[in-house]
């Protein structure tokens, strides 16, 4: 017998009406949790919290905990909480019919077991700040239940069955699964071999290998040969970068395609709501969006067909959405519920909001996630747990404040002018940019939830004010980051000052939570899934990222043999010249030099690699002095997409040409120059971030919880973006090249016993 929880069958079968996505603000885990238990303290004995209930319907085991149950002679009800926050008024019919027919499934359940005729239920709506009750109770016959519950079950179960059918027709064609190509690649059925181990085995992996020897397919053909005999419900795949989603893509048609029979899997992928939104003036209900209005009506017929196709990439989802009129955006969210492999940015998995980890939670998942280039989550988790409240855009960012709002706005304005306050003095002068605050200032966050009450009950009414949303999205925001404030996080108080004056200019105050330790974030959700594959050609040393990323100290670390060998590279470690900032002007003409000697040697395609836009431009400048002949290209700053596809069509193109790039910019990874297209690699920096107060802060708290404060903060991540930018160079096995590095740390027996052992250091 199939079975089903009562959430999960009420979340399928019970939803109508249109999608209510109001922006009320939601309470956290925790607070819902309290609320729960505040609401069932507060009854009075028996009262039984989280009652199990369980019963069959329509071939279907249906069952669940319902919130309270309370029975003694005279009187029995069942109850469900619900908590919220703001006014009750703003959950709109939508939920609160969900609310109900979750409450009424229980209450059939207990009609059925007990043999009852009817039962009294109660749903209690609880504001968590306030912990202020809204209840509403009433009598159902058990007839009207049990009819009710009949017709839900009768919705699912067929889609049940289409379920389980596909579950079974996966596996056992995966059981069969062959690998695309006619050969492993050097290297390759290595690094398939470790994924598979460590997906039977429920080990985590750090798995450095090269670019090259094909990870995609090396990573993907693996774990979806382990999902039948694992039973793994889902694999994500998971990139750090937007092009990623692609190589994830072309992966996953590779290996269906060189199937000799069909291979029922269902592929996702998922984008950011900006990207996916088709209607971005709008608001995400159906009183302001039409492909919002009626969604769940809809829905059912375009979530069929959507499972039918099988392969749901942008274009795809975008065609269905549109051939029922509903939100593209949304109906991917549905259909994450659905699909075997989910190709997606890995915020989806990781960040505070994400949907693919609370589907895990919510479903008892078995999952594994497979993390591309995963060398930049620590940096891609620190920005997902970080936030910067401005001065200008909180209090000055709604041009005519609404009179609704005219009290909250003018009592954070108090409150933040009392949190500035004690830093400036009489003359509004200060003494320093940045302040380290202990805490996150409590008043100012009593105002930012008074705001968002206001916020919240006038965008009832006026759904589609841009500049009101945009100042709650980022309350809401900070409020949350503030909840779990701790060790692993820094609350920096920043001002703006006028040019060489210590005069703060007015408005520019920036209140910051920047996270330094993702770990403290992250680690739960290495626990929960079965297996995680964090893969790139740059994971050395494993206990940077195992630390920083709060992964299991079981994790494995596997270094994959590289497919390339010393002689494709002429590699010259450049000590005599200094790239530190003191040294920068005396090192101009000897980098120069250098360039010019070597194109004039070999003409070609190089790219020198500077740590910043200033240190380049100073470069880029000299040479063009010294050599004019020269076709000299560069980056510039914020270069959108347009002008970076033609700097990569130019650094590449058969005219020979000197490119400059920053290290650790857009240039710096992720671009295939194979053969002639580049010939040679300047990195003339050690990619140190800046020994400036934040990063000293950073290495102090990370000395102080992990005792390698320096090389966790400096020489670790500069050796990284080295590495990666050295590795443009060589792509396949036939590349030649030169990789100059230059610095006078290059010396150092620590950093050099950092670079690829194939460089033959």
């Amino acid at each position: 017998m199939m079975r089903v929880s009562v959430r999960s069958l009420c979340e399928f079968a019970a939803r109508t009406g249109s999608l209510e996505f109001r922006y009320t603000p939601a309470p956290t885990s925790e607070e819902g949790m309290m609320g729960h238990i505040v609401v069932q303290q507060r009854r009075p004995d028996p009262y039984v919290a989280e009652y199990a209930l369980k019963g069959q319907c329509a071939g279907l085991e249906v069952s669940g905990r319902v919130d309270g149950y309370y029975a003694n002679q005279q009187e029995c009800f069942l109850e469900e909480i619900k908590t919220h926050r703001g006014n009750v008024n703003r959950i709109g019919p939508g939920r609160r019919d969900l609310h109900w027919a979750q409450l009424k499934v229980y209450g059939a359940l207990l009609c059925q077991r007990d043999k009852r005729d009817s039962i009294a239920l109660r749903l209690t709506y609880f504001e968590v700040r306030d912990e202020l009750e809204t209840t509403e109770d009433i009598t159902f016959e058990a007839t009207e239940l049990e009819d009710y519950l009949e017709e839900l079950c009768q919705c699912y179960i067929s889609w049940a069955k289409q379920e389980t059918a596909h579950r079974e027709g996966r596996d056992n064609a995966l059981l069969a699964l062959s690998f695309p190509h006619p050969e492993f690649r050097t290297g390759q059925h290595s690094l398939a071999k470790v994924v598979y181990l460590s997906a039977k085995n429920a080990v985590p992996l750090l798995l450095q290998a090269p670019t090259g020897i094909g990870k995609t397919v090396g990573v993907l053909f693996p774990a979806l040969r382990a999902m039948p005999e694992v039973e793994l419900d889902r694999v994500f795949f998971l990139t750090n970068r937007n092009t990623g989603r692609k190589l994830g893509l072309d992966g996953l048609r590779i290996i269906l395609e060189s199937q000799s029979l069909s291979l029922p899997l269902r592929v996702l992928e998922l984008s950011s709501r900006e990207a996916a939104c088709d209607n971005p003036d709008k608001a995400c209900h159906g009183d302001s969006c039409p492909l919002a209005k009626g969604f769940f009506d809809r829905l059912p017929a375009a979530r069929q067909q959507a499972v039918e196709e099988g392969f749901l990439t942008q274009s795809a989802l975008r065609r269905i959405a549109g051939e029922h009129n509903l939100c593209r955006y949304f109906l991917a969210q549905e259909m994450a519920r659905w699909c075997d492999v989910v190709v997606a940015d890995v915020n989806h998995y990781y960040d505070q909001f994400a949907l693919l980890y609370s589907l895990t939670i919510a479903n008892e998942w078995r999952v594994m996630p497979l993390v591309d280039e995963a060398h930049n989550l620590i940096d891609r988790a620190r920005g997902m747990y970080s936030i910067a409240l401005g001065e200008a855009e909180m209090l000055y960012g709604i041009r005519k404040v609404p009179a609704p709002l005219l009290k909250p706005m003018s009592e954070l304005e108090s409150a933040w002018a009392s949190m500035i306050r004690p830093f400036l003095d009489s003359d509004e002068d200060i003494e320093q940019r940045r302040y380290y605050l202990k805490s996150v200032p409590e008043d100012l966050n009593t105002a930012l939830y008074g705001l968002i009450s206001a916020i919240t009950d006038y965008l009832t009414d006026n759904p589609a004010a841009a500049e009101v949303q945009n100042v709650l999205f980022t309350a809401l925001g900070f409020l949350r980051l503030a909840d779990k404030f701790d060790e692993h996080s820094l609350c920096t108080l920043e001002f703006e000052t006028f040019a060489g004056s210590a005069r703060a200019k007015p408005g520019s105050a920036k209140l910051l939570i920047d996270n330094l330790i993702p770990a403290d974030h992250l680690a739960q959700r290495f626990t929960d899934a079965v297996s995680t594959i964090l893969f790139s050609a740059t994971l050395s040393p494993a206990d940077y990222h195992r630390d920083l990323l709060g992964l299991p100290q079981t994790t494995h670390f596997i270094d994959i043999e590289s497919p390339f060998a010393k002689d494709q590279i002429d590699l010259r470690l450049v000590t005599n010249i200094s790239t530190r900032h003191h040294d920068r002007e005396d090192s101009l003409e000897p980098i120069c030099e250098r360039i010019i000697a070597q194109y004039k040697a070999k003409p070609g395609n190089y790219l020198v690699y500077l740590s910043s836009f200033d240190y380049l431009n100073t470069v880029y400048k000299r040479l063009g002095a010294l050599a004019p002949a020269l076709r000299l290209l560069r980056q510039t700053p914020g270069m959108p997409p347009f002008e970076r596809e033609q700097f990569i069509t130019d650094i590449s193109d058969t005219t020979p040409s000197v490119a400059f790039a920053v290290l650790g910019g857009v240039f710096g990874e992720g671009i295939d120059l194979p053969g002639d297209k580049l010939i040679g690699v300047f990195v003339a920096t050690l990619g140190l971030a800046p020994h400036d107060e934040f990063h000293e802060v950073l290495r102090e708290r990370l000395e102080a919880r992990y005792g390698r404060g320096y090389d966790y903060t400096y020489i670790y991540p500069g050796l990284q973006k080295v590495i990666q930018a050295a590795g443009r160079l060589i792509r396949t096995p036939e590349d030649r090249g030169v990789i100059e590095l230059i610095d006078a740390r290059y010396g150092w027996k620590k950093v050099r016993s950092l670079l690829p052992k194939w460089w033959g250091i």
